[in-house]
């Protein structure tokens, strides 16, 4: 078996958010319900407060601990090639309102961190998109001209500060790099003296829309809001459809320790091979910590102990000198169109909001949909508001890209289940490792613990039963459709899916199933 780099945990978790934020007791009100707290929704939170109004935010873990504890950290309005698509579809109009909704979030990180006195690693630096082969150079130089032309301080050089050469790269001045979860826990100081109310460990199943909006609880508790603010990544609800819009990707995170001589002063982004990203990160007073992304990949793709390894093996062939630390992952959305939704979650609604399908582009993403919701719930509307709003449908533009992800989703549903092999098989599965199988009409997901017992469960996802695959890394159960991922128990670890997946006491047909004691 593959041996994987570095430890597995990001180094963004290592600052864990402290003090604690207990599940509720007891039936809840507020003006406003923000569901999810990463950097989307505690912005959110956060906006509400300072703007007078009362809110709860819900959270399912741990503060900070899904894709913003999992993130490059980048806060950058150049966005790979974002600028020369959305001057392309959309017209200059929408790539400036773009540039500026996203500038803003960029120095609106700054400006809070000096005002609250928020030590997280805030740094200037340039980003920068590159190529290396000279098929992307063209691309490169109207991507450079894009972005000029919607207000990033932006240009096209020959070269970069990577020890390796480049074709070309697109260099935009003016970004910033910072600890995500450092920031966060100055937010939460503030929203907190504000007479903000958190809430985790606490997962949402259900939402009744209406004057006011209800909300139910994994813990039995109801949560009452005049508005209500879905930031969970990809949306748990799908009354407004908006899953037949997104993708899901995941890409790999490893880190190295290199000479402070070494950093290549800068953020770098590549989608070639599969998309690389490039950053460093604080560390102590002699090294650097670099941060490399890649290896993007749908989940349940499989083979992900692979892919670790080439993506660790590409970080030592560039930076020799580099030390493994860590492992991790990251997910995100990314939408028909590429312009992430932010604004009413779908056509009838009055009070319920959304914030997704960012593009691998959260954290920026994410401060801009705090500024942007909590305008609409105050009854204001910013200039990029109908840039982003769910609500847009551009069928000519999102057809094929539409067509195509249904198509694939579909391929999935039916497909996934004709190729899954008979559960004879089981007795070759090695320990620490997971199979789909079939038994009867059953489609079942087996998973061999270290001691060799299995441990087993319908494979069937609980968002729109797609099967589940097996990722050999993170040793999860992942949907392919939707991005759905549970732990090996059956736990849900990232929505859509709100409920776990249904455990069975053992194999033989029919599986005789347990009673669920998870949240």
């Amino acid at each position: 078996m593959t041996t994987l780099p570095g430890l597995p945990t990001s180094y963004w978790l290592e600052a864990e958010l402290k003090g604690a934020h207990p599940p509720p007791e007891h039936d809840e009100e507020a003006d406003v319900a923000v569901i999810g707290g990463g950097m989307a929704g505690l912005c959110t939170a956060w906006e509400i407060a300072r703007a007078g109004r009362s809110v709860i935010l819900v959270e399912a873990n741990r503060l900070g601990s899904g894709v913003t504890g999992h993130t490059t950290a980048k806060l950058s309005a150049l966005q790979g090639l974002t600028y020369g698509h959305l001057r392309s579809a959309f017209g200059p109009r929408a790539a400036q309102l773009y540039a500026a909704s996203q500038l803003q979030a960029v120095e609106q990180v700054g400006r809070v961190s000096a005002e609250l006195g928020i030590d997280c690693d805030w740094e200037r630096c340039d980003a920068y998109s590159y190529a290396t082969r000279e098929g992307g150079l063209d691309e490169l130089r109207a991507e450079a001209d894009a972005a000029e032309e919607a207000g990033l301080a932006a240009e096209f050089v020959p070269g970069t500060g990577l020890p390796f050469p480049v074709s070309g790269a697109v260099r935009a001045s003016g970004q910033a790099q910072f600890h995500p979860l450092k920031f966060l826990a100055g937010l939460v100081d503030d929203l907190t003296e504000r007479g903000g109310r958190i809430v985790e460990g606490t997962r949402i199943t259900g939402l009744k829309e209406g004057s006011p909006c209800r909300l139910s609880t994994s813990r039995g508790v109801r949560i009452t809001a005049r508005d209500v603010v879905v930031a969970t990544h990809y949306p748990i609800f799908d009354r407004a459809l908006l899953f037949a819009r997104m993708a899901s990707r995941r890409e790999l995170v490893v880190t190295g320790l290199i000479p402070m001589e070494l950093d290549p002063q800068g953020m770098y982004h590549t989608q070639e091979q599969r998309t690389r990203s490039v950053r460093t990160a604080p560390y102590d007073a002699e090294r650097r910590l670099l941060i490399v992304t890649g290896e993007k990949f749908t989940p349940g793709a499989g083979q992900v102990r692979e892919r670790y390894a080439h993506l660790n093996s590409w970080m030592r062939e560039h930076f020799p000198a580099a030390e493994p630390v860590h492992r991790w992952a990251a997910q995100d959305n990314w939408t028909t169109d590429r312009v992430p939704f932010v604004g009413l979650l779908h056509p009838a609604a009055r009070h319920t909001y959304v914030a997704t399908g960012f593009g691998g582009w959260g954290l920026s993403g994410g401060v801009m949909a705090g500024r942007l919701l909590t305008s609409l719930i105050m009854g204001d509307e910013l200039a990029w508001a109908p840039l982003y709003d769910p609500r847009r449908l551009h069928l000519l533009r999102e057809g094929r890209t539409l067509a195509e992800r249904q198509v694939d989703t579909a391929r999935h549903f039916v497909g996934d289940r004709l190729s899954s092999p008979s559960s004879d098989r089981l007795a070759d599965l090695p320990r620490g490792s997971g199979a789909v199988v079939r038994r009867g009409a059953r489609h079942l997901a087996v998973y061999r613990e270290e001691d060799g017992a299995l441990r087993t469960l319908s494979a069937r996802c609980t968002h729109l039963g797609c099967l589940v695959q097996f990722n050999d890394a993170e040793r999860t159960w992942e949907c392919p459709c939707h991005g759905s991922r549970f732990d090996t128990d059956g736990s849900v670890v990232q929505g859509p899916a709100v409920r776990p997946l249904q455990a069975y006491a053992e194999t033989d047909a029919p599986p005789r199933k347990v009673r669920d004691t998870r949240g």
